[in-house]
């Protein structure tokens, strides 16, 4: 299924028959402010498996991470928030970042890293959080597998590519091929260990 979705003003009937597809342990191809990206709820655990077998990754070895509403909704997901992490998280959010951060236990096991860690986002994309919204609860968000990044940008070509291994492409536009800038927050000390589309100033 092919859903063209309104970029700046998301169809309200066409987020609800996307949100009704990830409520039904459905896995979906979405635009975010950066990628498109591989979706579902994450407490959908058989859904989570199958995204992790259309990339070929083991769900125990591989660093997932999903898409939050605001940062009240991101407190949830993770142990503790100090202020001037708060304040740096404020800053740069919503933004083509991701966060790693110590994973509360409100985190399904099977997409905690070994280390109890999680990427968090805030993307700025209207239809990412008009999803957000509708489904309540988090999102999902990896990467397409492959290396086609160019053809990754159009959803016409993506949905070509993966029609039969997933239960809906989200068409919100041309996508951008620079990934999101990944910051380890889970010491003091933060770092960027993914150069991407953010600009780091911390």
């Amino acid at each position: 299924m092919l859903l063209r979705i309104h970029p700046v003003d998301p169809q309200p009937r066409l987020i609800k028959e996307a949100v009704s597809i990830l409520n039904n342990g459905g896995i979906i191809i979405y635009p975010t402010d950066t990628i498109y990206g591989l979706g579902c709820d994450i407490f959908q655990h058989k859904a989570v498996e199958r995204i992790c077998k259309i990339k070929g990754i083991d769900p125990r070895k591989a660093q997932l991470s999903f898409i939050c509403r605001d940062l009240s909704h991101l407190s949830d997901y993770t142990r503790s928030i100090s202020t001037p992490l708060y304040r740096m998280l404020r800053t740069y959010l919503p933004g083509p970042f991701t966060f790693i951060l110590p994973a509360s236990r409100q985190v399904p096991k099977i997409i905690k890293s070994k280390k109890d860690t999680i990427g968090l986002r805030i993307p700025d994309n209207r239809i990412c959080m008009s999803l957000i919204e509708g489904l309540d609860r988090p999102l999902l968000s990896t990467t397409l597998p492959g290396e086609m990044i160019e053809d990754f940008t159009d959803p016409e070509l993506i949905y070509e590519h993966f029609e039969n291994m997933v239960d809906a492409v989200i068409d919100g536009g041309i996508g951008g091929f620079v990934p999101s800038t990944v910051v380890d927050c889970t010491t003091d000390d933060w770092s960027v260990i993914r150069e991407g589309a953010g600009v780091w100033e911390g």
